[in-house]
């Protein structure tokens, strides 16, 4: 099968060339990595993976439910690290149970009512692969989910442009392309981006408002195809820029390539700041890639201290690639950001 293909954009009419992502080749970590340990009660290994963020958890009997004490010492693993990788979780009712341990889950219900097709039996699965939800083949090159989610390869949280954002999420690999042919997951470390920020600009920011936009980073990623979209006329976001991470007490820098712009600041100034930081904590000290070894491994994170992003690769448009995750709901006090209490909104409706 061919990797280059042609689309039409279906408002503009114009023909663009979508190509896959050159497979991925990971920065080098720099900095000393911790050395492993294992928690206190269940004796959990931990495996960290870089010197300030993420780690690998092994010990988890992922083949009965999780029991809550377990899920407890995984939790202050979890909020002091922010992402964890767990080799082979079987895919059962289990693993989406113990998601329910972090917070409320959220669903795809809404996307289904509005008309979207949903390829999965369970509602609370986020399909984040590249399936084809009509035919159940592989997505080709050409098709809107394809083009829309390029965007996914920029450095971004979950749902920071819905009313109510994501807290934590949690992916599992269903079904892996062929290695070497891309597919990893990479993050980045925002607490300490945030702290490695000078005074000054840590005072220019205490108290900024960011403006989210879904489609403004697809824009970005393929502003041919989305040329005729204009984010100021869609639903906009509200989180403030710098917030204090409850679980951990570290403060963030909640920034993602959703931010369109600063609330109340010149336009010219608003896109440079949102440059620079997003150039800031995309640093390679502040990053670690995650592969995908095998079906069945699940990467954890918490959107309200870390960023993430896809990679891509060659397999786009040839192999599957079946990922499928659940979301939490914010927990925090800081769920709904500016966007009023009890605000239940979504972007990306049908």
């Amino acid at each position: 099968m061919s990797t280059t293909t042609t689309t039409t954009a279906s408002k503009a009419g114009k023909t663009i060339t979508i190509t896959p992502t050159p497979p991925w080749t990971p920065l080098k970590i720099e900095g000393e990595i911790p050395s492993p340990y294992n928690t206190p009660k269940f004796q959990l290994e931990v495996i960290p993976l870089h010197p300030t963020f993420a780690c690998e958890l092994r010990g988890v009997d992922w083949s009965k439910p999780v029991p809550l004490e377990v899920y407890a010492e995984i939790r202050e693993v979890v909020d002091k690290v922010s992402q964890i990788t767990e080799l082979v979780v079987p895919y059962t009712d289990s693993s989406i149970s113990f998601s329910s341990y972090f917070g409320e889950l959220d669903d795809v219900r809404p996307y289904i009512d509005a008309g979207r097709k949903n390829r999965l039996s369970m509602p609370e699965l986020f399909d984040a692969g590249n399936i084809d939800p009509h035919t159940g083949e592989v997505a080709p090159l050409s098709a809107a989910q394809v083009i829309g989610n390029k965007a996914n390869e920029q450095f971004h949280v979950d749902s920071s442009f819905n009313a109510r954002r994501a807290g934590h999420s949690l992916l599992l690999a269903h079904v892996l392309p062929p290695e070497g042919m891309g597919g990893a997951t990479e993050f980045a470390d925002s607490r300490t981006a945030y702290d490695d920020l000078s005074e000054d600009m840590k005072k220019r920011l205490d108290g900024l408002v960011a403006n989210h936009s879904l489609f403004h980073s697809r824009k970005k990623a393929v502003p041919e195809y989305f040329a005729d979209t204009d984010p100021m006329k869609l639903p906009l976001s509200k989180h403030k820029l710098v917030q204090r991470h409850e679980w951990s007490g570290r403060m963030n820098l909640y920034i993602a390539s959703y931010v369109h712009h600063i609330e109340d600041m010149d336009p010219a100034e608003s896109t440079t700041l949102i440059e620079e930081l997003l150039a800031h904590v995309s640093k390679p000290k502040y990053r670690g890639t995650i592969p995908w070894f095998q079906e069945g491994d699940m990467v954890l994170w918490d959107n309200t201290a870390a960023m993430h992003r896809a990679t891509g690769g060659s397999y786009e448009g040839q192999f599957p690639r079946d990922m499928r995750r659940t979301t939490v709901k914010d927990m925090s006090s800081q769920k709904y950001g500016l966007n009023g209490e009890g605000a239940d909104w979504r972007v990306g409706l049908p």
